[in-house]
């Protein structure tokens, strides 16, 4: 393996330093010359991928591949955009088996019904705070920084999928409430199936044991089955990259990466300051141990960093959780609720790139309009699952809401994975925080706890897909 980065360092900085040659000295270097030395690095890049055998490996590759493709190849580079088609297709699929399992199985299997309506409105009363702040960081953050403004999207073709009149007040919160519950997944309206899965927990928890126990487990089991699902489609995942960057680049060129690069540099301070300014406050707030909760949520904070995943992070969140101090009642109530309703990352990135996309198609939003984006956001964005690449979903249904183009949320599909690994990780590290605030707020978060590390877990679970 150190023989095979060593050739790949070696191999990337020849390909560099001849491009500087080309671009920074009089001597003339083929273009021909240029592009195999390039595709030399990629090749060993693939070489040096195939040795690590990781998910987040190969999806940065197919990312350069990808882009190397749409450069040197734009035509072809073009044709590929079918793939991250694919990928957004199959992520809507997860999206209501996944939510409908993981919250019936934690309302109804939790017990204490009154408890968990205390719990309910207490959780609920703090996400909605969080995410709020959330909302205002990332549109700060974006007008300040104006990474959409200048992106050149004459000639292209508006997408016909976004033909929805802006909605009312009025709409909006009728548009919480399902009235067919297949209707509400067959259109994939994720707040709605939120409300259902709610519901029908409640209502499951309240008849008799003889009755709850099949369909609970039938939830329990779903959950599971969903995971494994989610793991299955993640194995796409680079190939959607591949093909979302090289048609990016392929028809629009390297001007647009600019403004990509500064929408990932946008997010990433964002959401920086969005934990310091935020989170570490909750934490002083709440009177929470700083060291042992960051020993506690390191792990899954790092295996949602890597893969992307908020799912893949839950099993190892859930354990350090509860080994740090925080009861099972609470933790098993709180997480996965919270990957429905506590989403602060994702929530900040759909502020931002809202108003990303609504600079690139050259709208300026005023402040009034923005607000109003922001408390639609409120509602639409409690509905995200945990999964890659929902969050596109819930960004493309509230660009449509407002009339604005398809084309710029293209565009970020490009970036998405880079941008996905920082606003998974934020969402893990918030609802780890919030199980803690909970259960100090519940009078049952044990001070005399002290976290130490399962032997092994950490390993095998970052080893898995």
């Amino acid at each position: 393996m150190r023989v095979v980065t060593l050739l790949l360092l070696t191999v990337a900085t020849l390909a560099a330093l001849l491009h500087v040659v080309d671009l920074w000295t009089p001597l003339a270097i083929h273009p021909w010359v240029l592009r195999s030395a390039r595709w030399l690095a990629i090749a060993v890049l693939f070489w040096w991928g195939w040795k690590r055998k990781s998910l987040t490996s190969w999806i940065l590759i197919f990312l350069v591949a990808g882009f190397e493709l749409g450069y040197s190849f734009p035509q072809a580079g073009q044709h590929l955009k079918i793939l991250s088609d694919i990928f957004l297709r199959l992520i809507k699929t997860i999206i209501a088996p996944l939510l409908f399992g993981t919250l019936v199985s934690g309302i109804a299997g939790h017990g204490n019904l009154k408890q968990v309506g205390r719990l309910g409105w207490k959780s609920i009363l703090y996400y909605e705070i969080v995410t709020t702040l959330a909302l205002i960081v990332g549109l700060l953050a974006i007008n300040l920084s104006g990474a959409g403004r200048g992106i050149d999207l004459s000639g292209v073709q508006q997408s016909s999928e976004v033909a929805a009149a802006p909605q009312s007040a009025r709409d909006i919160i009728l548009h919480v409430f399902p009235e067919n519950i297949a209707k509400a997944i067959a259109e994939g309206q994720v707040l709605q199936i939120v409300v259902f899965s709610i519901l029908f927990g409640i209502g499951l928890s309240l008849v008799d044991h003889r009755r709850r126990e099949p369909m609970l487990q039938f939830a329990e089991s779903l959950s599971e089955v969903m995971f494994k699902f989610t793991n299955l489609v993640m194995y796409f995942a680079p190939f959607a990259v591949f093909g979302a960057i090289a048609y990016t680049i392929g028809k629009y060129g390297l001007g647009v990466f600019h403004n990509l690069l500064a929408l990932l540099l946008t997010l990433y301070v964002a959401l920086i300051a969005f934990v310091v300014l935020v989170l570490v406050p909750v934490m002083l707030i709440a009177r929470v141990p700083v060291r042992r909760f960051i020993r506690a949520a390191s792990e899954p904070f790092t295996l949602a960093f890597a893969t992307a995943s908020s799912e893949s992070a839950l099993p190892i969140a859930l354990e350090n959780m509860e080994r740090m101090g925080v009861p099972r009642k609470i933790v098993a109530f709180v997480l996965p609720t919270g990957y429905s309703f506590n989403l602060d990352g994702t929530t900040l990135y759909l502020a931002l790139a809202s108003v990303f996309v609504a600079q690139a198609a050259g709208v300026e939003l005023t402040i009034g309009q923005q607000v109003v984006m922001m408390l639609t956001l409120m509602l639409t964005s409690k509905g995200v699952a945990g999964v890659p690449r929902a969050s596109l979903v819930i960004l493309s249904g509230t660009v449509a809401s407002f009339g604005l183009p398809m084309e710029p949320i293209f565009l970020i599909l490009g970036i998405d994975a880079l941008m996905d690994m920082a606003r998974t990780s934020v969402n893990v590290l918030g609802n780890c925080l919030a199980s803690v605030v909970i259960a100090r707020w519940e009078g049952e978060f044990d001070d005399e706890a002290v976290f130490e590390e399962a032997p092994g877990l950490a390993g095998k679970d970052a080893a898995a897909p």
